[in-house]
């Protein structure tokens, strides 16, 4: 993707349409987990994720033969860090994401999503160096807080069930960091179609091989819910999303784009609570604020740094 410096000015009812974009790609990010958590139920975790990869495939090679696009040509090292993205973003991702769901309800693993950007600039600190600056600092500190209410574990006898499952999502979403910081090693640029269709590619070829060792799919039952899930993570959140998000970004800046992932928590809440049926306690509630708190902070200081001195 391009700069924002370099952009085009774009007209009012443009960056809208661009908005608009952006906040429905995230809405269906955040349904991702309400559809995870119906997966869960009715399929394990490497054959979900490889049926999820064997409906979306075809749709994004079809999408690269009519928009006329190709694969780079990369090397043996970009090779190798594309299939650690696939493994860490792709596979663990999901895998991580429907086994926590087993244990962990909806609105919690929604939350914990929601840290992602914070969670990505953390492990960015962490693992190559980067120097944040204040502002970042403090909303990763804002988002670690907002993550530990939401991870505190609940009075009852199923308290370390879903403890155990909060820290498989949030595992989750360092998988979803990972894929990011891996991205940003690469030497040859690879477009985002491509990358999708590559991703998904390996994803698929993992995830059956481990659900053909580990899960014998050819002896499970396949509940027809949990099928229909699959189905629609992979063509909306997953295909429709993709086009969703870039179909926005092109209108819009990174510093703006990056404020719309505010829009995946709260959808995931609300649907967790509104389909699910989940209630809303006091420190999901809190978790929430906390984490929304920090993703605008951190919008807002890289919004900042974009304009640069006046």
């Amino acid at each position: 993707m391009s700069s924002a410096a370099s952009k085009p000015l774009q007209s009012s009812g443009e960056r809208m349409q661009g908005y608009a974009c952006l906040a429905a790609a995230m809405a269906l990010v955040g349904s991702t987990v309400v559809a995870s958590k119906i997966i869960a139920a009715g399929l394990p975790p490497f054959t979900a994720t490889a049926l999820r990869f064997a409906l979306a495939l075809p749709c994004f090679l079809l999408i690269m033969k009519l928009t006329g696009a190709s694969l780079p040509r990369l090397g043996a090292r970009d090779w190798a860090l594309l299939t650690a993205q696939a493994a860490a973003g792709s596979v663990g991702y999901t895998v991580l994401l429907i086994t926590g769901l087993q244990r962990a309800s909806a609105v919690d693993a929604g939350i914990i999503l929601g840290a992602l950007p914070l969670v990505s600039a953390a492990l960015a600190v962490t693992l190559l160096g980067e120097r944040p600056g204040r502002s970042t600092l403090v909303a990763i500190a804002i988002a670690t807080a907002g993550v530990w209410l939401t991870m505190a574990s609940p009075a009852g006898p199923e308290g370390a069930s879903s403890l155990t499952g909060n820290a498989l999502v949030l595992g989750a979403v360092c998988c979803e960091g990972l894929f990011i910081l891996l991205h940003k090693r690469l030497r040859t640029p690879v477009p985002p179609l491509a990358l999708s269709t590559i991703m998904t590619a390996i994803g698929l070829a993992a995830s059956a091989l481990a659900s053909l060792l580990a899960e014998a799919p050819w002896t499970l039952a396949l509940p027809a819910d949990a099928v229909l899930a699959v189905a629609y993570y992979a063509l909306a959140p997953t295909v429709g999303g993709f086009l969703l998000w870039y179909a926005g970004a092109a209108r819009s800046n990174g510093a703006e784009a990056a404020l719309f992932t505010a829009v995946a928590p709260v959808c995931a809440v609300l649907l967790a609570a509104g389909l699910l049926g989940e209630a809303l306690q006091t420190r999901q509630l809190a978790g929430m604020a906390c984490v929304l708190a920090a993703i605008a902070l951190l919008g807002l200081s890289n919004r900042a740094s974009a304009r640069g001195p006046r």
